[in-house]
């Protein structure tokens, strides 16, 4: 077998995976409807009169997730929870050692 041949098939078979799977990705996209919910979306930010001062909040917000602001506050509010949550299992597991 020729070792230059081998590298040459090896070279165009990787372009051509890379598109296989390009492609799939595409269709997987356009399939679940993620295309169609993305330009709706554009279409609502570039008829708009008055811009959003940040299009990515806004394209985040009309797609249902939670702004900056939002994220923040939840993750603070995770982070809260989870040490209310440590204390309880420590009394819990001190509770459980003296009983």
């Amino acid at each position: 077998m020729d070792p230059v041949c081998t590298n040459t098939q090896l070279r165009n078979t990787k372009p051509k995976e890379k598109e296989a799977k390009k492609e799939a990705f595409r269709k997987y996209l356009e399939s679940s409807g993620v295309f169609d919910a993305l330009t709706k979306v554009l279409v609502v930010l570039y008829e708009q009169n008055d811009k959003a001062s940040s299009d990515v909040e806004f394209v985040q917000q009309k797609l249902g997730g939670p702004i900056v602001s939002e994220y923040e506050k939840l993750q603070a509010d995770m982070l809260d929870l989870q040490i209310k949550y440590n204390e309880f299992l420590l009394a819990h597991q001190e509770t459980c050692r003296q009983a």
